[in-house]
């Protein structure tokens, strides 16, 4: 078994933010293999099996992500190598997917969450870039703010793009994957300066 994990926050107010990108690509690479996800009250979490792969979107704030990863890597006996989390990474440009393997948390509370219950951060990830904040914007309000149009329209191909990349490090391997993937995107969505960050 092998385990694709989406982080985000739970609840229609952090649906549409940058900080649940994880959750979005999650929820569509579920969709691609064909599996519902069902609440899991035991690991507090959304989880879908399809044939050996298992999907999972925790339902702790991002910063307690890291119990339900544990819990389900335990019960399912998935090495670190064989688990993949999704998640923002403002240090990338926005469209850019990076697949790599371990590496550390760069501040991402989620993936310290997870470090601290696998006891290792050699997990299999997929990086989904937002793009750094602007000069007047801290960066935990712009990773909590809503994608702006013109990146919405971007990430009708993006996301489906980057769920093929995270099923593709799981069953190719990450190396393989990154040679697919990891390209920078071709154009910046033309609204991203004056509607960046609209709520």
């Amino acid at each position: 078994m092998r385990l694709l994990v989406g982080l985000g926050n739970p609840g229609p107010k952090y649906e549409r933010t940058r900080h649940n990108i994880g959750f979005r690509v999650a929820r569509e690479a579920a969709r691609k293999l064909g599996t519902e996800l069902g609440a899991n009250s035991r690991w507090n979490a959304l989880v879908g099996k399809a044939r050996d792969i298992a999907v999972l979107l925790p339902q702790a704030f991002m910063n307690l992500s890291g119990e339900a990863v544990g819990q389900a890597a335990r019960f399912w006996k998935v090495p670190a190598d064989g688990i993949l989390v999704v998640h923002d990474e403002i240090d990338l440009e926005f469209g850019r997917i990076q697949v790599k393997q371990g590496g550390g948390d760069a501040g991402h509370n989620g993936l310290g969450s997870i470090r601290g219950h696998l006891g290792t951060g050699d997990t299999l990830r997929l990086r989904f870039g937002v793009g750094r904040p602007p000069e007047q914007w801290e960066g935990a309000d712009w990773v909590l703010a809503k994608f702006s149009s013109a990146e919405e329209k971007a990430l009708e191909e993006l996301v489906p793009l980057a769920a093929d990349a995270a099923i593709a490090a799981l069953v190719e391997g990450p190396v393989a994957a990154a040679n697919k993937y990891n390209r920078r995107p071709q154009k910046r969505p033309e609204d991203e300066v004056e509607d960046v960050g609209k709520k």
